[in-house]
């Protein structure tokens, strides 16, 4: 699989073999020996590399989910046995205020284990999860995926859209989602890596990472709704306008559903009485706030 997997990847028998460090000829006995065993052609060879068949396509997935599941195993195992610390990976570029407070309240607990943050790449986190890189993720509902993960929600926030500072829309109190819309035809929103990491075609600028979107961004070349909480890590030259009817976002703790350790249940329960102390706190104040003001 792993040999396959290299070639399905570099679409060439001689890239494949310098990357998995082996000479092209017993690679190339390999890949016909596996379609030998499976009944049928994986692979198009041509002067100038190979192609996936529709078979081909197949196995590549299913091979990639195998590997990432045995890579998994043995990372876990690792950690489980205390040999390495919980890792929980997040966005770069993510807001760090109530990350560092969970990770404090985490802290503070009697017998709590260490816990290593691993800032990832956009849409990242999901794939790491999967293939045992990380223990646990902050992910953010509705945009990630969550199939096969489990999830405890942390906090819920409005949204806003992302512009430069000197907008015409930069200085309003809010907007709508209408308008929003409208606001994309002459500013397409960016387009960020699949989880191939391969960039789908489209209008908007190709974006990889948190800087190049607030660099686009503050120079009117697109545009981006956000949690509110972005507003911590923004540049000076970009506004985050409140979009009054989006949806609000749900940032949640998530795991793999069959990855759930006594370090990660520890971490989990944590999570949830945080959660729980952050949500009575903000009633408290607003109950203050709404008595001031009817005195």
């Amino acid at each position: 699989m792993q040999y396959f997997v290299a070639v399905a990847e570099e679409r060439h028998f001689g890239r494949a073999a310098a990357r998995l460090g082996i000479s092209q000829p017993p690679l190339s006995r390999a890949i016909r020996l596996l379609e030998r065993r499976l009944g049928t052609e994986l692979l198009e060879r041509t002067s100038r590399g190979v192609r996936l068949t529709t078979s081909g396509e197949v196995l590549l997935r299913e091979s990639r989910a195998a590997l990432d599941a045995v890579a998994a195993a043995e990372r876990r195992t690792r950690r489980a046995a205390g040999a390495e610390p919980l890792v929980l990976v997040v966005k770069a570029g993510a807001t760090g205020r109530a990350i560092a407070a969970l990770l404090d309240a985490h802290a503070s607990e009697p017998e709590a284990g260490p816990v290593r943050l691993e800032p990832c790449g956009v849409g990242e986190q999901v794939r790491w999860l999967h293939d045992g890189r990380a223990d646990v993720a902050i992910l953010h509902l509705p945009h990630d995926e969550m199939a096969g993960l489990e999830f405890v929600e942390l906090s819920h926030e409005p949204q806003v859209a992302l512009l430069a500072d000197w907008h015409d829309h930069a200085t309003r109190d809010a907007i709508t989602v209408a308008e929003f819309d409208a606001l994309r035809a002459t500013l397409p929103e960016p387009r960020w890596p699949g989880a191939d990491g391969v960039v789908p075609d489209g209008p908007g600028p190709a974006v990889r990472d948190h800087g190049q979107l607030q660099a686009l961004v503050a120079l009117g070349q697109t545009t981006w709704l956000a949690p509110a909480s972005c507003r911590d890590v923004l540049r000076a030259d970009i506004a985050a306008v409140p979009v009054r009817d989006a949806p609000p976002i749900t940032t949640v703790l998530a795991w793999p559903a069959h990855g759930t350790s006594d370090a990660v249940a520890h971490l989990v329960a944590t999570a949830m009485r945080h959660a729980r102390t952050t949500r009575d706190a903000a009633r408290g104040e607003a109950a203050d706030t709404g008595s001031a003001r009817t005195s």
